[in-house]
């Protein structure tokens, strides 16, 4: 995809699920879960409302769960999987394995009829020990000897690539799931696959599915280029980049200048880079280990949808303040706001459910989403970074002030971020350079010696047209 997009992710048994008690580790039976015919076309219209692109489902395909071998939570992770073929039962109301495949194949339908493609997730490295599958078997062959894990995923047992029959089942798998209409692959922690595996088999799937996109789980920088130019990734995740200088920034723990190196190490994979400020492996922002106040990562939210045309990802509930812990990928159970907010949705007024802040928290976010994906300039335009150029300007604070430009042949914005808790007037040099690239003269009102000021509130972010 050419520009900007944003993917909501979501896991659909937290999503659909309308039960008010959660038992920390309860079971399906104690805690419940949802379906995905609780997926309807009126959540989707809101999701499409909201300028998403993407619908990234996450825990779909059939995982371990009480009673497999090393089973983690009461539900068990979405990421040992038992079946590449299958679809976990409990999100169906059927009880056949065609049956369940029906009703996810009508999620796929609904989705896109909404003017949103599927993403899914595809688990390369490892499944649980207890995988059994008809259409895709599994042998000995295909694991590493005694059956190893990584790291403390005790519920996985890791597959073999020095074997090329598991390279085969892994692209058969692959081209399985895009024959259902999917739109792309988050393909979970790429670095511990082989990259001339993904070189050999993303080129096999896109002959066939030349649209379909594959984003890739990559925390090691140095190896961003080999995935992207040898094994043919069109996105990775930014989490040891943007992700994290952002954290630290809104936590005190770096200055906002900080953001500056980090874009330019990424050269010109920043627009290929994946920008999050949650998923379902980090802190929710209301976490005391993040922000502990949605309004607190404002600047944070403007900085990563805003600076570049790399692609964002919305984590489910993050528009409404969900939290305040991490929301657990391995037990069943419920989230409060979501509940609340899916309880509007169904009745015909989506925020009829939610409290003051949450309506306000919401209005930011659609408001934001509205601006990345409708202004041509912030979707596909070019960006100046000014930070270098305003590490002196009185009236501007690197340590919590950011500041860039976005623009094209015929529309500019000043872009300031304010991560401080008090409002600034906050002062931006626009440099000789800056008119240069961005193709205009200087004139008395806009030029290198008179610097800009614009007024930011707290921990947020404004944009003015030059």
């Amino acid at each position: 995809m050419n520009g900007k997009f944003i993917v909501y992710q979501v896991l659909p048994r937290i999503m659909g699920n309308t039960r008010s008690s959660n038992i920390p580790g309860g079971s399906l039976k104690e805690n419940g879960t949802g379906k995905f015919r609780d997926i309807t076309d009126s959540v989707l219209h809101e999701w499409k409302r909201r300028n998403v692109d993407f619908v990234w489902f996450t825990g779909v395909i059939r995982h371990a769960m009480t009673g497999d071998t090393g089973v983690k939570g009461g539900a068990g992770s979405p990421f040992a999987i038992t079946d590449y073929s299958d679809v976990a039962p409990y999100l169906s109301t059927e009880r056949s394995a065609a049956g369940r495949m029906r009703e996810f194949q009508e999620l796929i339908d609904r989705t896109r009829s909404n003017g949103m493609g599927v993403i899914m997730d595809f688990v390369p490295n490892h499944v649980s020990p207890s995988y059994k599958s008809r259409k895709f078997p599994l042998s000995d062959c295909n694991f590493y000897p005694d059956r190893i894990h990584d790291g403390d995923w005790t519920d996985t047992v890791k597959l073999n690539y020095g074997n090329r029959d598991t390279w085969d089942r892994m692209r058969d798998i692959l081209m399985y799931w895009a024959g259902k209409g999917i739109s792309g692959f988050r393909c979970d922690m790429v670095e511990l696959v082989p990259v001339e595996f993904w070189n050999w088999v993303i080129p096999q799937v896109k002959k066939s599915y030349p649209e379909l996109i594959f984003i890739g789980e990559a925390y090691q920088p140095h190896n961003y280029r080999a995935y992207f130019e040898d094994g043919h990734f069109d996105y990775l995740y930014d989490k040891s980049g943007f992700y994290d200088t952002l954290r630290r920034i809104v936590r005190g723990e770096a200055p906002a200048s900080s953001l500056t190196a980090e874009w330019q190490k990424l050269g010109p994979y920043q627009p290929r880079m994946l920008n999050f400020l949650e998923n379902h492996d980090e802190d929710r922002i209301t976490s005391p280990y993040f922000a502990g106040d949605p309004f607190r990562a404002l600047s944070a939210l403007f900085v990563s949808m805003f600076f570049n045309t790399a692609p964002f990802l919305l984590y489910f509930g993050q528009e409404i303040g969900e939290g305040p812990e991490k929301t657990s990928i391995f037990d069943f159970c419920s989230l409060p706001k979501v509940r609340r907010w899916l309880k509007g949705v169904n009745s015909g007024n989506n925020k009829e459910y939610l409290d003051h802040e949450e309506r306000a928290l919401y209005d930011i976010y659609k408001g934001f989403m509205k601006k990345a994906k409708e202004s041509g300039t912030i979707r596909e335009g070019n960006t100046f970074d000014l930070e270098y150029a305003n590490l002196s300007t009185p009236g501007f604070n690197p340590d919590r002030h950011f500041a860039f430009i976005r623009y094209t042949s015929d529309k500019r914005y000043l872009c300031v971020a304010n991560f401080s808790d008090k409002p600034a007037d906050i002062s931006v040099v626009i440099p000789d350079h800056a008119f240069e690239c961005m193709g205009i003269a200087q004139t008395e009102t806009l030029n290198s010696s008179v610097p800009v000021s614009v007024h930011v509130e707290r921990n947020a972010g404004s944009m003015i047209e030059l």
